[in-house]
């Protein structure tokens, strides 16, 4: 996400009274909050439901898997659904998928059915993304849009620090189904803060959309996702990620020959031609794997070697209460040392990851969630900020969306192929996966980031000028 919302497009703006603009703005944040408590809280319930539901114990790691992997494939259709309709009716069906999906998965009979419920509350959680971009962008003139989304990077950052911590009270308190029911409470919520709010439908219908191209890029995601979750262990059969491997082979040849011919392309092929824009975009998608992964991996191997609840706590906010804090020292340190700062982090945690998997006492542990969390905080928004940095200023939202989907994509295959390797290996080789992840990825910036990047957007395209622009503005 770019400063809290994926921007899928510049919507036509509509003048609404400052009461509904805050409503409209109150329901998106709301949403917001919903996302990264839906996550972290999934994952802390991982063990207690795989535990206490009838269903293969595999099973569990896709309650997270699953909705990761369903919110990636969709984000794209969805985006340009909710550019063609009334904006605040699809951003609320999205917190209504979220609502009812939580509520039911806190009454789900077994493991397979609580897992269908979460690939289909990412659907609804895709919906609420671009929905709530959209609707907010239509409601807020320009100027007012940067204090917009730090309200939005604020809530995202502080519901990913506390869901841990809120995801061990709701267990604490009522058991696991507290930990789908309250994220599904709260976007019930989101949807009643659109009541009374117009359609907010467009004047100016878009063009043409890919649908074709979405459709296919969707089952790619989908497929890849899946094939890594099952990998190739004991009890799986062979036809089975051999199939989702071919299938994600058809598709992505079909999506290449599709977006090639499609006038109005659903991916921006071009924008993926600038060599650091898709550097940043593989390192932000490897430290928020590390993240994911991490969430998963360090209370299994802390649980290991008996630490106790309390050390779990504060070894997840070790890990993630930076992401809170450290934010505006990365903004001023990235100013002239961005390239450093990004390969610094991920290089310490692939080395921390790389120290896992030869000693895992509680101590180390921690110093290593620690290492990883300073990392996380000190990069957050970084990758995001110099990508855009290299797009031409009439494309920041085709820019930003197809960002916002190369991070997800990857942050979710990462997790998928780290959730293989534990089933068969254990929680340490989750972490060698996201290590090995980050550690790609910093070569990838070291290799293909200028020493000298731009601190402004290149001018807009003339007619005619080059599909692949390579940035523009002052250097530092």
């Amino acid at each position: 996400m770019a400063l809290g919302f994926p921007l899928f497009r510049s919507a036509a703006m509509v003048v609404l009274s400052r009461r509904h603009r805050r409503r409209a703005l109150a329901a998106a944040l709301i949403s917001d909050a919903v996302f990264p408590l839906a996550i972290t809280g999934g994952t802390a319930a991982v063990p207690d439901v795989t535990a206490q539901l009838p269903g293969a114990p595999a099973l569990g790691p896709w309650i997270v898997v699953a909705y990761n992997g369903m919110f990636a494939a969709a984000l794209l259709l969805a985006g340009a659904v909710a550019d063609r309709v009334a904006r605040s009716r699809f951003f609320a069906a999205g917190t209504l998928v979220v609502a009812t999906t939580g509520m039911l998965s806190a009454l789900a009979p077994d493991l397979p059915t609580l897992v269908a419920l979460r690939a289909l509350a990412g659907v609804g959680a895709a919906m609420c993304a671009s929905g709530g971009s959209s609707l907010v962008l239509a409601v807020y003139p320009p100027e007012d849009r940067r204090r917009v989304y730090g309200y939005a990077g604020a809530v995202l950052g502080s519901s990913l620090a506390l869901g841990p911590v809120v995801g061990q009270a709701l267990m604490a308190i009522g058991g696991w189904p507290l930990v789908f029911a309250v994220p599904g409470a709260l976007a019930g919520l989101a949807a009643l803060a659109t009541v009374g709010l117009p359609g907010l439908r467009s004047p100016e219908l878009p063009g043409r959309f890919d649908l074709a191209g979405a459709v296919l890029f969707g089952t790619l995601v989908a497929a890849v996702v899946t094939a890594l979750g099952l990998g190739f262990g004991t009890g799986v059969p062979w036809w089975g990620p051999t199939g989702l491997v071919v299938l994600a082979a058809v598709a992505a040849l079909g999506l290449v020959r599709v977006e090639r011919r499609a006038p109005l392309p659903a991916i921006p092929l071009d924008l993926l031609r600038i060599p650091a824009y898709r550097a940043y975009a593989v390192a932000t998608g490897a430290l928020m794997g590390m993240l994911v992964v991490g969430l998963t991996a360090l209370p299994q191997l802390g649980s290991s070697q008996g630490v106790g609840p309390a050390g779990t706590a504060v070894m997840l906010s070790l890990l993630t209460v930076p992401s809170t804090v450290l934010p505006l020292l990365a903004s001023r340190l990235a100013r002239r040392r961005a390239r450093q700062l990004v390969t610094t982090g991920l290089f310490a945690c692939a080395a921390a990851a790389g120290v896992l998997q030869v000693l895992s006492q509680p101590l180390v542990l921690l110093l290593a969630a620690g290492v990883c969390g300073l990392c996380l905080g000190l990069t957050e928004g970084v990758p995001d900020g110099q990508a855009l940095a290299y797009v031409p200023s009439d494309r920041g939202g085709s820019g930003a969306a197809l960002f916002s989907t190369a991070r997800m994509s990857l942050e979710t295959c990462t997790l998928a192929a780290a959730t293989g390797m534990m089933t068969a290996l254990g929680p340490a080789s989750g972490l060698a996966v996201a290590g090995a992840v980050c550690l790609t990825a910093g070569l990838v910036v070291r290799r293909t980031v200028p020493r000298h990047e731009p601190c402004e957007p290149p001018e807009p395209r003339e007619p005619g000028a080059s599909r692949a622009p390579q940035g523009g503005g002052c250097q530092v």
